[in-house]
């Protein structure tokens, strides 16, 4: 998840009070106004004396953050990619099910993953599986199976859909034999719930 704080926006000359929650690809702001800046859109980021100023698409703006508005800032200049969140490292054999996204698929390439397409191969170190349907979770016993003891399955699903919701996913994952751990933003459209075969049974 991203960074979350009460603070301050200034824009121009008015202020308003409210919270900033900085995600891997926006920094979004709720309170007095509303305001939401895509990172791709920032231009410029400096911290300094505690403010953090974004020069955006839009304009100016800058939040009081005190001790954090550094951090924020190189966050903002180096964001951590997908990959990086999903614990990818290169080499790493990625089994990829139902996922069709083109640039997740092109982020873990760069990160230098090997993708393995449509199968889970045996002692695979990462499964990325998209769910539509709970049906679909029938798979993760199969797949447990397979991965590496301390290999990792992401269970994508698409947010706001009832029937694949993480409490679908969770009660799935126990009857495989795993357990849950983390959950990333994956895509604009999805979410993705890390399993693990639990420590005492590797």
């Amino acid at each position: 998840m991203g960074a979350e704080a009460k603070t301050t926006l200034r824009i121009g000359r008015q202020s308003y009070q409210g919270t900033a929650l900085l995600e891997s690809d926006e920094l979004r702001f709720r309170g007095g106004t509303r305001l939401r800046i895509a990172l791709r859109d920032v231009s410029a980021v400096s911290a300094k004396d505690g403010a953090l100023r974004i020069e955006h698409a839009n304009g100016v703006a800058s939040f009081l953050l005190g001790d954090a508005a550094e951090a924020w800032a190189e966050k903002i200049r180096s964001p951590r990619t997908l990959a990086d969140k999903l614990g990818v490292t290169r080499g790493m054999r990625v089994a990829v099910i139902d996922v069709d996204d083109k640039e997740v698929l092109d982020d873990l390439l760069a990160k230098g993953a090997e993708l393995v397409i449509g199968a889970v191969p045996q002692e695979a170190a990462m499964v990325l599986l998209r769910v539509v349907r709970p049906s679909q979770l029938a798979t993760l016993g199969a797949m447990t199976s397979r991965i590496a003891r301390n290999g990792t399955i992401w269970v994508v699903h698409p947010r706001g859909d009832a029937s694949v919701a993480d409490t679908v996913i969770f009660a799935a994952a126990r009857d495989a034999g795993l357990t849950y751990t983390k959950v990333v933003r994956f895509s604009e459209r999805d979410t993705a719930e890390k399993l693990v075969i639990p420590r005492a049974a590797r």
